[in-house]
């Protein structure tokens, strides 16, 4: 290999891993926006979560309260059973000062 590649190589070893993630964001799978879900039934969310330079892990909303603290990227998390009516799920990148970051992906939901 001559100079101009070698020195690129050289120069992306040195990069950190964090540089080649991708943008900030969350995605929520399931359940969709405007599910209807079973009172009955437990409710689980699943989730990706990419947090940028600034994100440390994410924090689960229900209703504008804290449901819980999520530390995997990607997985799920059963909720407590859901009140009959309407309800928004919000899942938040947070800093290690758990500080919402502005990434964050919300939902609406009925339950009946």
């Amino acid at each position: 290999m001559s100079g101009p590649k070698r020195l690129l190589l050289a120069a992306l070893a040195c990069v950190p891993f964090a540089a080649f993630s991708a943008d900030p964001s969350v995605t929520i799978e399931s359940p969709a926006d405007g599910a209807k879900l079973d009172a009955m039934a437990q409710t689980k969310i699943v989730y990706a979560v990419e947090p940028g330079p600034q994100g440390d892990h994410t924090h689960l909303y229900v209703d504008g309260k804290e449901a819980a603290i999520l530390r995997s990227l990607k997985g799920s998390h059963t909720l407590a059973t859901l009140a009959a009516g309407a309800h928004d799920i919000c899942i938040k990148v947070v800093n290690k000062a758990h500080t919402p970051i502005g990434v964050e992906k919300c939902i609406k939901v009925s339950v009946q």
